[in-house]
C-alpha cells in the first residue's frame, strides 16, 4: 500500500457524519439536529470516543440533561445520563451549537454494530429533541494488521 493511499485511509477513520434519524418522524422538536460527528471511525474499545452534535434551536435553553440509550442487536444494554452543561456551554442562545461528548469504552466492549438514542431534556424535562443513530465499535488494531 502507498503512503499516500495509508495517508487517505487515516485521514477517511478520524472523523465521520453519521446519518441521524428523528425518534419521531412528524415531531416538531424544539432542537434540530443537522450532523453527528463520531471520531474516530470506526470507535476502538478501550480507547476515547468523541461525539459531537452539530444542532440548531429556535429559543434559549438554560440547562437540561442528555438522555443517551444504547442497544446491540435489538436489546437495550446501557443508560447514562449527563447534564447539558457540561456537554455543551449554557445558556445555549438561539441559533447553532454543538453538544460534544466524549468517553472511553471498556475494553471488554464487543464488536459489532450499535444503536444509540440521543434525548435532549430542558430543565423542566420537556423533550427538546430525539435522535437515532448507529456506530461501529471496532477493536484495536495489531500491529499485523498494518501493511505497508
Amino acid at each position: 500500500m502507498s503512503r499516500v493511499a495509508v495517508f487517505l485511509l487515516f485521514i477517511s477513520t478520524i472523523v465521520r457524519a453519521t446519518d441521524v434519524q428523528y425518534c419521531e418522524e412528524n415531531a416538531e422538536y424544539d432542537v434540530k439536529v443537522k450532523e453527528v460527528y463520531i471520531s474516530p471511525y470506526p470507535i476502538v474499545r478501550g480507547e476515547r470516543a468523541n461525539f459531537t452534535i452539530s444542532a440548531n434551536t429556535g429559543r434559549g435553553i438554560s440547562g437540561g440533561k442528555l438522555v443517551i440509550e444504547v442497544s446491540y442487536f435489538g436489546w437495550h444494554v446501557h443508560s447514562e445520563t449527563h447534564d447539558l452543561c457540561t456537554e455543551t456551554t449554557c445558556p445555549v442562545d438561539t441559533g447553532d451549537f454543538l453538544v460534544a461528548h466524549s468517553q472511553v469504552l471498556p475494553a471488554y466492549t464487543p464488536s459489532g454494530s450499535y444503536s444509540l438514542q440521543t434525548k435532549m431534556l430542558d430543565a423542566q424535562n420537556k423533550e427538546l429533541t430525539c435522535i437515532r443513530f448507529s456506530i461501529d465499535i471496532g477493536s484495536p488494531p495489531s500491529v499485523a494488521d498494518i501493511d505497508m
